[in-house]
Protein backbone atom coordinates (compact mmCIF):
# COMPACT_ATOMS: atom_id res chain seq x y z
CA UNK A 1 0.00 0.00 0.00
CA UNK A 2 0.93 3.78 -0.45
CA UNK A 3 1.91 5.70 2.49
CA UNK A 4 -0.69 8.15 2.49
CA UNK A 5 -3.49 5.45 0.84
CA UNK A 6 -6.79 5.52 2.28
CA UNK A 7 -7.61 2.12 4.56
CA UNK A 8 -11.09 0.62 4.11
CA UNK A 9 -12.18 -0.74 7.46
CA UNK A 10 -15.25 -2.67 7.96
CA UNK A 11 -17.29 -2.55 11.25
CA UNK A 12 -20.03 -5.27 11.86
CA UNK A 13 -21.79 -3.53 15.19
CA UNK A 14 -25.31 -2.99 15.50
CA UNK A 15 -24.70 0.11 18.21
CA UNK A 16 -24.95 2.94 15.65
CA UNK A 17 -23.32 5.06 18.44
CA UNK A 18 -20.21 3.10 18.69
CA UNK A 19 -20.12 2.68 14.92
CA UNK A 20 -20.49 6.61 14.15
CA UNK A 21 -17.38 7.49 17.18
CA UNK A 22 -15.09 5.13 15.25
CA UNK A 23 -16.13 6.59 11.82
CA UNK A 24 -15.48 10.14 12.95
CA UNK A 25 -12.07 9.30 14.35
CA UNK A 26 -10.81 6.60 11.68
CA UNK A 27 -11.43 9.84 8.98
CA UNK A 28 -8.35 11.56 11.42
CA UNK A 29 -6.63 9.00 11.19
CA UNK A 30 -7.23 8.45 6.90
CA UNK A 31 -9.54 5.67 7.20
CA UNK A 32 -12.40 4.81 5.64
CA UNK A 33 -14.93 3.66 8.10
CA UNK A 34 -18.36 1.58 6.88
CA UNK A 35 -20.34 0.31 9.36
CA UNK A 36 -22.45 -2.93 7.90
CA UNK A 37 -25.87 -2.02 7.10
CA UNK A 38 -27.65 -4.93 6.86
CA UNK A 39 -26.39 -7.23 9.93
CA UNK A 40 -27.89 -10.82 7.82
CA UNK A 41 -25.67 -10.28 4.80
CA UNK A 42 -22.41 -9.69 6.21
CA UNK A 43 -20.56 -11.14 3.42
CA UNK A 44 -22.02 -9.62 0.44
CA UNK A 45 -20.85 -6.32 2.02
CA UNK A 46 -17.20 -7.37 3.04
CA UNK A 47 -17.15 -8.45 -0.68
CA UNK A 48 -18.87 -4.96 -2.25
CA UNK A 49 -16.43 -2.85 0.22
CA UNK A 50 -13.21 -5.08 0.11
CA UNK A 51 -11.63 -3.78 3.27
CA UNK A 52 -8.21 -4.01 5.23
CA UNK A 53 -9.23 -5.08 8.14
CA UNK A 54 -12.55 -6.04 9.73
CA UNK A 55 -14.19 -4.81 13.55
CA UNK A 56 -15.94 -7.38 14.06
CA UNK A 57 -18.31 -7.41 17.94
CA UNK A 58 -19.37 -10.89 19.45
CA UNK A 59 -22.85 -9.95 20.52
CA UNK A 60 -24.66 -9.54 17.23
CA UNK A 61 -28.65 -10.38 15.90
CA UNK A 62 -29.22 -12.82 14.04
CA UNK A 63 -25.54 -14.55 13.85
CA UNK A 64 -22.85 -13.90 16.05
CA UNK A 65 -19.29 -12.51 15.44
CA UNK A 66 -17.75 -16.00 15.47
CA UNK A 67 -19.98 -16.91 12.79
CA UNK A 68 -18.77 -13.85 10.67
CA UNK A 69 -15.11 -14.16 11.48
CA UNK A 70 -15.42 -18.23 10.12
CA UNK A 71 -17.22 -17.12 7.20
CA UNK A 72 -14.67 -14.41 6.42
CA UNK A 73 -11.85 -16.52 7.31
CA UNK A 74 -12.85 -19.15 4.64
CA UNK A 75 -12.35 -16.43 1.79
CA UNK A 76 -10.06 -13.99 3.34
CA UNK A 77 -6.89 -13.45 5.44
CA UNK A 78 -7.74 -9.98 5.95
CA UNK A 79 -7.02 -8.52 9.48
CA UNK A 80 -10.12 -8.80 11.50
CA UNK A 81 -10.14 -7.51 15.33
CA UNK A 82 -12.73 -8.28 17.90
CA UNK A 83 -14.44 -5.40 19.81
CA UNK A 84 -16.84 -6.99 22.52
CA UNK A 85 -17.41 -6.31 26.64
CA UNK A 86 -17.82 -9.86 26.47
CA UNK A 87 -13.92 -9.90 27.26
CA UNK A 88 -13.58 -12.43 29.75
CA UNK A 89 -10.73 -15.47 28.79
CA UNK A 90 -12.80 -17.78 26.94
CA UNK A 91 -13.93 -15.24 24.49
CA UNK A 92 -10.63 -13.84 23.77
CA UNK A 93 -8.96 -17.42 23.55
CA UNK A 94 -12.13 -18.75 21.18
CA UNK A 95 -11.89 -15.07 18.92
CA UNK A 96 -8.28 -15.86 18.58
CA UNK A 97 -8.57 -19.37 17.45
CA UNK A 98 -11.08 -18.56 14.57
CA UNK A 99 -8.99 -16.22 13.06
CA UNK A 100 -8.81 -13.32 14.77
CA UNK A 101 -5.65 -10.72 15.03
CA UNK A 102 -6.57 -9.07 18.15
CA UNK A 103 -9.39 -8.31 20.97
CA UNK A 104 -10.24 -5.04 22.33
CA UNK A 105 -12.50 -4.80 25.62
CA UNK A 106 -15.21 -2.57 25.32
CA UNK A 107 -15.64 0.82 26.35
CA UNK A 108 -12.78 1.23 24.35
CA UNK A 109 -10.24 4.50 24.27
CA UNK A 110 -10.75 5.37 20.98
CA UNK A 111 -6.89 6.62 20.44
CA UNK A 112 -5.98 3.04 21.74
CA UNK A 113 -8.10 1.68 18.76
CA UNK A 114 -6.84 3.73 16.18
CA UNK A 115 -3.05 2.75 17.32
CA UNK A 116 -4.33 -0.24 17.30
CA UNK A 117 -5.51 -0.72 13.87
CA UNK A 118 -2.41 1.05 12.33
CA UNK A 119 -0.29 -1.42 13.87
CA UNK A 120 -2.22 -3.78 12.31
CA UNK A 121 -2.75 -2.67 9.15
CA UNK A 122 1.14 -1.93 9.11
CA UNK A 123 2.29 -5.35 9.85
CA UNK A 124 -0.24 -6.72 7.37
CA UNK A 125 0.43 -4.82 4.49
CA UNK A 126 4.06 -4.22 4.41
CA UNK A 127 4.01 -8.18 3.36
CA UNK A 128 1.28 -6.94 0.48
CA UNK A 129 -2.37 -6.33 0.06
CA UNK A 130 -5.39 -8.82 1.05
CA UNK A 131 -6.48 -10.84 -2.20
CA UNK A 132 -10.07 -9.02 -3.54
CA UNK A 133 -13.39 -11.10 -3.45
CA UNK A 134 -15.95 -10.73 -5.73
CA UNK A 135 -19.47 -11.39 -4.91
CA UNK A 136 -22.45 -12.30 -7.23
CA UNK A 137 -26.05 -14.18 -5.85
CA UNK A 138 -24.46 -14.49 -2.60
CA UNK A 139 -21.10 -16.79 -4.71
CA UNK A 140 -17.99 -15.31 -3.09
CA UNK A 141 -14.92 -15.70 -5.56
CA UNK A 142 -11.55 -15.52 -3.77
CA UNK A 143 -8.93 -14.68 -5.93
CA UNK A 144 -6.02 -15.65 -3.40
CA UNK A 145 -6.60 -19.15 -4.16
CA UNK A 146 -9.04 -19.25 -7.43
CA UNK A 147 -12.05 -20.80 -5.60
CA UNK A 148 -15.44 -19.71 -5.69
CA UNK A 149 -16.94 -20.49 -1.77
CA UNK A 150 -21.26 -20.63 -1.77
CA UNK A 151 -23.24 -21.08 1.22
CA UNK A 152 -20.12 -22.65 3.04
CA UNK A 153 -18.88 -24.96 0.27
CA UNK A 154 -15.63 -24.41 -1.42
CA UNK A 155 -15.39 -24.96 -5.40
CA UNK A 156 -12.01 -25.52 -6.70
CA UNK A 157 -11.22 -24.33 -10.40
CA UNK A 158 -8.82 -24.60 -12.75
CA UNK A 159 -6.95 -22.06 -14.22
CA UNK A 160 -8.82 -21.57 -17.35
CA UNK A 161 -12.35 -22.08 -15.39
CA UNK A 162 -11.30 -19.36 -12.85
CA UNK A 163 -10.14 -16.83 -15.38
CA UNK A 164 -13.45 -17.17 -17.38
CA UNK A 165 -15.77 -16.85 -14.20
CA UNK A 166 -13.18 -13.92 -13.13
CA UNK A 167 -13.90 -12.29 -16.24
CA UNK A 168 -17.48 -12.35 -15.93
CA UNK A 169 -17.66 -11.49 -12.33
CA UNK A 170 -15.34 -8.89 -13.22
CA UNK A 171 -18.14 -7.53 -15.54
CA UNK A 172 -21.03 -8.21 -14.03
CA UNK A 173 -24.23 -6.85 -15.57
CA UNK A 174 -22.99 -6.74 -18.75
CA UNK A 175 -22.19 -8.95 -21.42
CA UNK A 176 -18.86 -10.43 -22.20
CA UNK A 177 -17.92 -11.57 -25.58
CA UNK A 178 -16.19 -15.04 -26.81
CA UNK A 179 -13.28 -12.90 -28.43
CA UNK A 180 -12.76 -11.12 -24.59
CA UNK A 181 -12.75 -14.56 -23.07
CA UNK A 182 -10.64 -16.16 -25.56
CA UNK A 183 -8.15 -12.88 -25.03
CA UNK A 184 -7.96 -14.12 -21.27
CA UNK A 185 -7.48 -17.74 -21.83
CA UNK A 186 -4.77 -16.91 -24.36
CA UNK A 187 -3.23 -15.07 -21.01
CA UNK A 188 -2.13 -19.08 -19.56
CA UNK A 189 0.33 -20.82 -21.65
CA UNK A 190 -1.85 -23.44 -23.92
CA UNK A 191 -3.43 -22.19 -27.16
CA UNK A 192 -7.11 -21.69 -26.92
CA UNK A 193 -9.58 -21.54 -29.79
CA UNK A 194 -13.57 -22.02 -29.74
CA UNK A 195 -14.24 -25.56 -28.69
CA UNK A 196 -11.79 -25.01 -26.09
CA UNK A 197 -13.68 -22.14 -24.16
CA UNK A 198 -16.72 -24.18 -25.28
CA UNK A 199 -15.57 -26.72 -23.81
CA UNK A 200 -14.68 -25.03 -20.39
CA UNK A 201 -17.47 -23.22 -19.77
CA UNK A 202 -19.80 -26.34 -19.84
CA UNK A 203 -17.26 -27.87 -17.18
CA UNK A 204 -17.72 -24.31 -15.16
CA UNK A 205 -21.65 -24.32 -15.40
CA UNK A 206 -21.33 -28.49 -14.06
CA UNK A 207 -19.51 -27.19 -11.22
CA UNK A 208 -21.81 -24.14 -10.48
CA UNK A 209 -25.27 -26.43 -10.67
CA UNK A 210 -23.44 -28.82 -8.69
CA UNK A 211 -22.70 -25.81 -5.68
CA UNK A 212 -26.46 -25.06 -5.93
CA UNK A 213 -26.04 -21.68 -8.38
CA UNK A 214 -27.99 -23.04 -11.40
CA UNK A 215 -27.90 -20.77 -14.70
CA UNK A 216 -25.22 -18.39 -12.99
CA UNK A 217 -23.63 -18.39 -16.33
CA UNK A 218 -25.95 -17.36 -19.26
CA UNK A 219 -24.98 -17.49 -22.88
CA UNK A 220 -26.81 -14.37 -24.93
CA UNK A 221 -26.91 -15.61 -28.58
CA UNK A 222 -24.72 -13.85 -30.67
CA UNK A 223 -23.25 -12.00 -27.88
CA UNK A 224 -21.32 -14.24 -25.66
CA UNK A 225 -21.78 -14.99 -21.81
CA UNK A 226 -22.82 -12.84 -18.60
CA UNK A 227 -23.39 -13.83 -15.09
CA UNK A 228 -26.90 -14.09 -14.06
Amino acid sequence: MEEHAVYRVLMVEDDRGIAQAVQTQGELWNLQVRQVRDLRHVMEEFAAFDPHLVLLDIGLPCFDGYHWCTEIRRVSRVPVIFISSAADNMNIIMAMNLGADDFIAKPFDQSVLMAKIQALLRRTYDFGASAPVLEHRGALLNTGDNTLTYQGQRVSLTKNEYRILLCLMQSKGRVVSREKLMERLWETDSFVDENTLTVNIGRLRKKLDAAGLPGFITTRVGLGYMVG
